[in-house]
């Protein structure tokens, strides 16, 4: 078992002509790969304003020849994403969802508060996760996914709202060593770290990059191109990523 996941987040689509652009040329890129991934992980703000044409525009977008997981963002909609991406429903319970692909479970988990920047994973949703772990096959490795990173990327804005309990989610990954590793978005920078023992990658922004204190300001840099990760896991459950600029 080898799993191939493509990771893209914080596509921002607003109805200009920049964030359509680069949106396209992200997946426009996946869609021609000589190897197609087993799965496309977005790990939220798919839209800027969650509005229902932006989701419209997303679905044309993500029509892709392989399963897409979708996690919101701080800036989606969970009734509008349910409706206009997903077909279903337009509820506001948070928007959980597993998928089995390449020999591994990917939870696309909800940490998002409505109304607010900042992240949070509900008790329903800390159930959720615990639940659908606990029921997995025996030895079947899992991936995290979720749009809020639970630890300081060391930049203040993206650390001024980051998940706010990060260590109830760290208690509950004790439980579960099958977890081989965390993937988030919302810093709109590509980064690697550890969080309970286990690798936390961030995927690098579609929209724009973050600029870190080092680098200067302003925060965002537009004339960066836009970033895809792959991260790769193995026979071993040992997690590989590979961070690409797609030019």
């Amino acid at each position: 078992m080898t799993l191939l996941l493509a990771h893209v987040s914080d596509l921002h689509l607003d109805g200009t002509a920049r964030a359509s652009e680069r949106a396209a040329r992200t997946l426009d890129y996946l869609r021609t790969l000589p190897q197609a991934p087993d799965a496309l992980l977005v790990s939220g703000d798919i839209a800027e304003h969650a509005a229902d044409e932006e989701y419209r525009e997303a679905a044309r977008l993500l029509d892709l020849p392989f399963p897409v997981l979708l996690c919101p963002g701080n800036h989606d909609d969970r009734g509008a994403m349910r409706a206009l991406l997903l077909g279903e429903r337009p509820a506001k319970e948070p928007l959980n969802r597993v998928r089995e692909v390449g020999g591994a479970a990917v939870l696309a988990c909800d940490s998002t508060v409505p109304g607010q920047d900042g992240g949070h994973l509900d008790p329903a949703t800390l159930v959720w996760i615990n639940d659908t772990l606990s029921d997995l096959p025996a030895h079947m490795p899992a991936l995290l996914a979720l749009h809020h990173p639970p630890v300081r990327v060391h930049h203040p804005l993206p650390d001024s709202m980051r998940l706010d309990n990060a260590d109830d989610l760290a208690g509950l990954l004790r439980a579960h060593p099958r977890v081989a590793g965390i993937l988030v978005g919302h810093a709109h920078t590509g980064g690697a770290t550890t969080f309970a023992g286990r690798p936390l990658l961030l995927a690098p922004g579609v929209t724009w990059t973050l600029r870190m204190p080092w680098e200067g300001e302003p925060a965002a840099n537009r004339d960066q191109p836009p970033g895809v990760a792959f991260h790769v896991l193995g026979e071993d459950h040992r997690l590989t990523t590979h961070f690409r600029a797609v030019v």
